[in-house]
C-alpha cells in the first residue's frame, strides 16, 4: 500500500486551470488561431481520456469563433457522442465514484453539466444557420429544448450519487456538515452565489430566444408560430428590461395576422468570458487518530469582469444599443449552486475514507516498526496533499453575456458597429434578405472583435 501511495504522489496532479493556462491565454488575448491549434492538440491527445469532453467543448468553440463551422460541428458532434455515452453508463459511474474516494474528483470522467449540453445544441444550431442548413438547425433547437427539460431530473440523480460511501464515512460526513466552524467557512466562501440573478432551473434564456426567432421566421405552419410565441413570452419573463423582445412579440403578432414583414436586422453580441473555477481550502472537522492532513480543496466560482458591456449599432438614422438577454454568469452560477451540496457531501465522504485508510496504514506500520511508522506517516500525509485537488474543469470559452438589438434594415444595407471603449467602428455590408442576423463576438476590450452574418429569412 505504501508503494501505491508513493506512486500516486510521484505521478503528480495538475488542476484544469494549470492544464488550460497556455490555450486560455491565447484565447483571452485574441490569438484565436493559436488557441485553435492548442485545443485541437488537447482534444486529439485526450480523445478517450477522462478530460475528453471538456477539451472537445473548448475545441468546438474555438473552431466556431475562427469561422471553421463544419469542423466546429464535428467537434460538437464528438462532444455530444461522449455526453450520450456517459448518460447511458450509470454502472460505470459507480466505479468511477469509488476511484474518486481514494484519489480526487478530477480523476472522474468529465460528463458535462446541464448548461454545457444546452449550449452544445445551441451553438450547433447557429453553425447550421450560418452553413445555410436551417432544417438541421431546427433539429438542434428541439434537442436544446429537450435538454432543458431533462436537466432537473439529472440533478436529482446527481445528488443521489453524491451520498455514496460506507455507513461510517457517511456518519462522519454528516457530523462534519453540522460543525459550526465548517458552516461558517462555507458561508464565507460561497456567499456570492446568493447575489446572482436567478433564472428558472437549467433554462438558458438565449437558447429560448433563439428558438423563438427561428420558429417565427422559419415557420412552416401555425404550430411553429405558436411555439415562437411561447418562446418569446418566456424570454420576456427572463429579460424583462430588454425592450427589443416586446418588439419581436409585436412583429410575431403582425405575421400571424398576415401582415407583410418589413426588412429587419438583428445584432447578437456575445461578450466576455464565463466564470472559471478556482481552488480554495476549507478545513473539515473529521478527526481520526494519527491522520496528519484533513484540510480539503473545494471549487469556487470566479466571475471574469474584463469585458465590453454593450455594443452600439448605427443604421441609417437609427442608433440602437444591445441589451442583455442571458447572463452566462447566472446560468453557470445557478448550476454550480445546485451542484454544490453534492460536491460538499462527496468531499466529506472522500475525506473520511482517506483519513480512515491513512490511520489504518499508520497504525499497522507503527506496530511493525517505529521507523516504518514514521515513513508511513510522511507518505500518507504526502498522499493526501497530492490528491487534495478540487475538480476545476469548466467550459472556459463560453461568454459572460449574450445580448442583442434589432434595427430596421437601412435602404443601403449598411450598418456600423461601434465598439467601446475606443469607439472602434466596424462597417458591415448586409447580405440580401428580409431578416439579417449579424453575430458579434468579443472576448475582451483588447482582443479582436469577430463579426459574421447569416440570413434567417
Amino acid at each position: 500500500m505504501l508503494l501505491v501511495l508513493l506512486g500516486v504522489i510521484g505521478s503528480g496532479c495538475k488542476t484544469y486551470q494549470q492544464q488550460n493556462l497556455s490555450a486560455s491565454q491565447h484565447w483571452q488575448q485574441g490569438r484565436f488561431s493559436e488557441a485553435v491549434q492548442e485545443y485541437n492538440d488537447k482534444a486529439k491527445k485526450s480523445s478517450d481520456g477522462k478530460d475528453a469532453l471538456i477539451w472537445r467543448l473548448e475545441q468546438a468553440t474555438a473552431l466556431r469563433s475562427s469561422g471553421q463551422l463544419a469542423e466546429s460541428n464535428a467537434a460538437f458532434d464528438a462532444a455530444e457522442a461522449l455526453i450520450e455515452r456517459y448518460e447511458k453508463a450509470a454502472r460505470v459511474r459507480i466505479g468511477q465514484e469509488s476511484l474518486a474516494m481514494v484519489s480526487n474528483p478530477a480523476n472522474l470522467a468529465y460528463e458535462g453539466r446541464a448548461y454545457d449540453k444546452i449550449m452544445v445544441n445551441t451553438y450547433k444550431a447557429l453553425n447550421y444557420l450560418q452553413l445555410h442548413q436551417p432544417d438541421k438547425a431546427r433539429v438542434e433547437l428541439i434537442r436544446a429544448y429537450n435538454r432543458q427539460q431533462d436537466a432537473v431530473q439529472e440533478n436529482r440523480r446527481r445528488l443521489e450519487r453524491a451520498g455514496a460511501g460506507s455507513a461510517p464515512e457517511q456518519q462522519q460526513a454528516a457530523r462534519a456538515q453540522q460543525d459550526p466552524r465548517f458552516q461558517a467557512q462555507l458561508a464565507s466562501t460561497y456567499n456570492d452565489l446568493n447575489r446572482m440573478k436567478v433564472y428558472a432551473d437549467y433554462v438558458n434564456p438565449f437558447t429560448v430566444f433563439l428558438d423563438g426567432l427561428f420558429f417565427m421566421y422559419q415557420a412552416t405552419g401555425g404550430a411553429d408560430l405558436e411555439r415562437a410565441r411561447k418562446s418569446l413570452e418566456r424570454t420576456a419573463s427572463f429579460a424583462a428590461s430588454n425592450p427589443y423582445i416586446r418588439q419581436d412579440q409585436a412583429t410575431l403578432e403582425q405575421m400571424i395576422r398576415g401582415q407583410r414583414l418589413a426588412p429587419i436586422t438583428y445584432v447578437i453580441f456575445e461578450t466576455g468570458l464565463a466564470p472559471i473555477r478556482e481552488q480554495t481550502r476549507i478545513d473539515i472537522p473529521i478527526i481520526v487518530t494519527d491522520v496528519s492532513y484533513i484540510g480539503m480543496a473545494f471549487p469556487k466560482l470566479t466571475p471574469q469582469y474584463t469585458y465590453i458591456p454593450q455594443l452600439q449599432v448605427h443604421a441609417s438614422n437609427t442608433t440602437a444599443t444591445t441589451s442583455l438577454v442571458a447572463s452566462m454568469d447566472s446560468i453557470i452560477g445557478l448550476d454550480f449552486k445546485n451542484e454544490l451540496p453534492g460536491v460538499i457531501t462527496k468531499t466529506l465522504i472522500a475525506a473520511a475514507a482517506k483519513a480512515t485508510a491513512s490511520y489504518a496504514i499508520n497504525h499497522s506500520s507503527y506496530q511493525a516498526d517505529d521507523a516504518l511508522g514514521w515513513i508511513a506517516r510522511l507518505v500518507t500525509a504526502g498522499y493526501q496533499a497530492a490528491v487534495n485537488i478540487a475538480d476545476l474543469r469548466t467550459w472556459t470559452t463560453l461568454p459572460k453575456e449574450l445580448q442583442y438589438c434589432r434595427v430596421p434594415t437601412p435602404p443601403d444595407r449598411k450598418i456600423e458597429l461601434i465598439v467601446p471603449p475606443a469607439s472602434q467602428r466596424i462597417l458591415v455590408n448586409l447580405l440580401p434578405g428580409t431578416v439579417n442576423m449579424v453575430y458579434v463576438k468579443s472576448v475582451g476590450p483588447n482582443s479582436p472583435t469577430l463579426v459574421s452574418q447569416f440570413l434567417l429569412k
